[in-house]
């Protein structure tokens, strides 16, 4: 799962080159896929150590503990504790998948497709062990491939 979303993340842009410029991913709103990241900081070895393991480790962990356990068992029920893992409602399966994509920026479309892939995950397995895993491989890939091929837009 986690090689699949990396794959969808970065096809689009393989692809077709110019598919970012397009307003719909570049815009005041969305702002542009252009990293922050100064230059200085693209060979710094311990810099990049940090970010790839920051990526890899924390951002996945933190993410599905909101993503995929507690928001969407709080939107079906506000009493969340007292459903399982994995339980989702339409309603909220949609939620979640539209806000994990608007905190993706002018990434937003794939970052719909991962949070559509994540969460349906979730309920095939309801392990957010797995889920964590499927996040981490697709960041540590992605991560990797920013890395190897100065893709910096990747990370923001």
């Amino acid at each position: 799962m986690g090689i699949a979303v990396f794959a969808i993340w970065i096809a689009p842009d393989v692809l077709w080159p110019d598919y970012r410029t397009h307003r719909l991913f570049s815009n005041a709103i969305l702002g542009r896929p252009e990293t922050s990241l100064p230059t200085g900081m693209q060979a710094n070895a311990l810099f990049l150590t940090f970010r790839f393991v920051g990526a890899s480790i924390a951002v996945p962990i933190l993410e599905e503990l909101f993503w995929r356990s507690y928001l969407p068992r709080w939107i079906t029920n506000h009493e969340f504790w007292t459903l399982p893992v994995g339980t989702f409602s339409r309603k909220a399966f949609w939620i979640v998948a539209v806000l994990f994509a608007s905190e993706h920026g002018s990434f937003w479309e794939v970052g719909l497709l991962a949070g559509v892939l994540y969460n349906w995950w979730m309920i095939r397995t309801r392990s957010l062990g797995d889920c964590i895993l499927a996040h981490a491989v697709t960041n540590a890939c992605l991560s990797a491939y920013v890395i190897r091929f100065g893709q910096w837009q990747y990370w923001l």
